[in-house]
């Protein structure tokens, strides 16, 4: 389970000085359930995942992941975490195998545990053909693949997948969506970002639309369909925007 309790978020920029990335973010995303971030770029989700991932530390509020508090308990949050993106950073000179024994071991597994689970995993991802292959001459979709691996090898109860599929060719994203809907369907939580529409009407069980660092609306697609008066996912979106931008300037 995350919850997150009005986490906010504060950079200091030479330039613009005080930047409010997050501004008091409070949502719940449940076992067996794929909660969205929708927004734009810059609207704040990268720094909100990063913060349950405890690679940011909030400025304000807090959040509990599989039961352990963010600030409180960094390392039992990040054990019980798989945190992927579209940059796979991977070690180019190490093998797909290599690259995933080398993350096991950082999260503390077994000889024995390793080696099931790597045998595992390479079968369900059709890696076996190039798991003694080095990672910097694996394709694309091969690499990510190769971080999936190393994302799920402690078999963490907790997802986190920051705007996975960006920059994929179409049958790389594919892959991402599967691996998404396989982690809901083994009862994970799952948390991720986007700014595309169609994945959150595949994927979601619930959403939320962030805009501007503040968490604007939230509910199932139904939900928000039912009282926004909107069918269409994106004309409700903008709508939403629009509205905060007009509250937003009257403010102003």
């Amino acid at each position: 389970m995350i919850e997150a309790e009005h986490l906010s978020k504060v950079f200091q920029d030479k330039k613009r000085g005080e930047v409010r990335a997050v501004r008091d973010v409070s949502f719940r995303c449940n076992p067996g359930e794929i909660y969205g971030l929708l927004g734009a770029n810059g609207a704040g989700k990268t720094t909100t995942l990063r913060m349950l991932a405890t690679i940011l530390e909030p400025t304000e509020g807090t959040a509990r992941v599989a039961g352990f508090d963010i600030l409180k308990e960094p390392a039992k949050v990040r054990a019980n975490v798989g945190f992927l993106s579209t940059a796979t950073a991977l070690y180019g000179r190490l093998t797909a195998q290599e690259m995933v024994e080398y993350f096991a071991r950082l999260y503390g597994l077994d000889e024995t545990t390793i080696e099931r689970r790597i045998n595992d995993l390479f079968t369900r991802l059709e890696m076996t053909d190039y798991r003694d292959r080095r990672c910097d001459k694996l394709s694309t979709g091969m690499k990510q693949k190769v971080s999936i691996a190393r994302t799920l090898v402690h078999d963490p109860p907790v997802m986190i997948f920051d705007e996975p599929t960006v920059g994929l060719d179409v049958m790389a994203a594919r892959t991402i969506v599967q691996f998404i809907r396989e982690c809901r369907a083994n009862g994970k939580t799952v948390i991720f970002s986007t700014h595309v529409m169609s994945e959150v009407e595949k994927l979601c069980d619930r959403i939320g639309i962030i805009h501007g660092g503040q968490l604007l609306a939230e509910g199932s697609i139904g939900e928000l369909r039912q009282k926004y008066g909107m069918q269409d996912l994106e004309d409700i979106f903008v709508n939403i925007v629009e509205s905060f931008h007009a509250r937003e300037g009257v403010a102003q």
